[in-house]
């Protein structure tokens, strides 16, 4: 982090022939268990990790904002009107302009600001560069606010004025930080809890792999996962399968196939056991049952390469450096530890934890397929 403050600081004087007033960071985050659950209310458990975004900030007296961030088109924008404007969607001056529109309708006083960000979270990596990006820059509009509300406001802008489809996880992890519990079944008011664990503590480290993989042309198989979920709640008259009876759904697979997809199905399978896995990992956790832990986790990455079928995208020629990853992890460790696809799936990132004295060897095997520096080891920021 000191490096990185050195390196802004610099960029900052050069830009705005100023000193920043202050600096500004939020962190990356990696999914533990829940995968796919957010966007049907489901309970997820996400941590907070130690790769971060910086910034260095100087506020003004109109409400003029200028952000100046590595790899990112400068951004030149003004507070004064917050409408939702559609050739900005996908761009930063989209998240800004959202989250700020948020922040109005709650009587939060907005200030314009300059700011150059640096970010050490690999963009496309699955570690949520984005929601890391948009609780950075509501803290900088307001630093004292709640960390739910700050996730709620980035989640806003992501989804109407950035125009991507996202549940609450990512933003509540990076927020929050440290380890964290959240039941989402009501997104207007998430059920947030610290889960007080340290896995240094049990003699093993979490282990990001980027395998490289290309997430272009995967948008339709992202959307489809929810859109398979919810045709199977919409059978049952609901809109999120967090609201379908278990039981229910079990006894009516049988008639469900006349106008459900057997793909759906076994979606919304994955989706009920991921559930039970979540409360599964957060009692294994609180007891400091790491063995059991680490089965429930080896157990949810079966379960999304077979049912929620995430791992590689249903062509011939799909990319499938997740499977491989996943099945080099495996041989690698040999019984011990765990490893599960991470975030979105498809392409991008797998998540191992790995015995400490393993993980260097690891790291180095990992990196030597999918090339340098694909392995992240992270720890959990607080």
């Amino acid at each position: 982090m000191e490096d990185l403050q050195k390196a802004i600081k610099e960029i900052f004087s050069f830009e705005y022939r100023d000193e920043p007033e202050t600096y500004i960071t939020s962190s990356g985050r990696t999914e533990i268990c829940g995968n796919h659950c957010d966007h049907q209310h489901g309970m997820v458990i996400a941590a907070a990790i130690d790769c971060n975004v910086l910034a260095a900030v100087k506020y003004r007296n109109d409400l003029k904002v200028r952000i100046l961030s590595k790899g990112f088109p400068k951004v030149e924008m003004d507070l004064e009107n917050l409408d939702l404007r559609e050739e900005e969607y996908g761009t930063t001056a989209a998240l800004v302009r959202g989250i700020a529109r948020v922040y109005q309708q709650n009587n939060i006083k907005l200030r314009g600001f300059d700011a150059v960000v640096i970010s050490d979270v690999p963009a496309g990596s699955g570690l949520s560069s984005s929601a890391a990006f948009e609780v950075l820059i509501g803290r900088i509009l307001s630093d004292n606010q709640d960390p739910v509300f700050v996730a709620r406001a980035g989640q806003y802008a992501e989804n109407v004025y950035f125009n991507k489809p996202s549940g609450l996880m990512d933003q509540i992890a990076c927020s929050v930080g440290g380890l964290v519990f959240m039941d989402l079944q009501d997104p207007e008011n998430p059920v947030v809890e610290k889960i007080e664990t340290d896995f240094d503590s049990f003699g093993y480290k979490i282990c990001l792999v980027n395998t490289g993989g290309s997430h272009a042309n995967l948008t339709d198989h992202y959307a489809q996962i929810p859109k398979d979920m919810a045709s199977v709640a919409n059978y049952f008259g609901k809109e999120y399968l967090r609201d379908v009876d278990p039981h229910e759904f079990y006894n009516s697979i049988s008639k469900m196939r006349e106008s459900v997809s057997d793909r759906a199905i076994m979606r919304s399978m994955h989706f009920f056991d991921e559930e039970k896995r979540v409360l599964a990992c957060k009692e294994a956790l609180a007891n400091k049952d790491f063995n059991l832990f680490l089965r429930i986790i080896n157990t949810s990455g079966v379960s999304s390469w077979r049912l929620l079928q995430n791992v590689t995208a249903p062509d011939p020629d799909a990319d499938q450096s997740l499977a491989l990853a996943l099945t080099l992890s495996s041989k690698f460790l040999n019984g011990k530890g765990a490893v599960r696809v991470h975030g979105g799936g498809f392409a991008g990132t797998i998540q191992a934890f790995v015995p400490n004295d393993m993980v260097n060897e690891y790291a180095d095997r990992m990196n030597e397929v999918f090339g340098k520096d694909a392995c992240i080891i992270a720890n959990i920021s607080k």
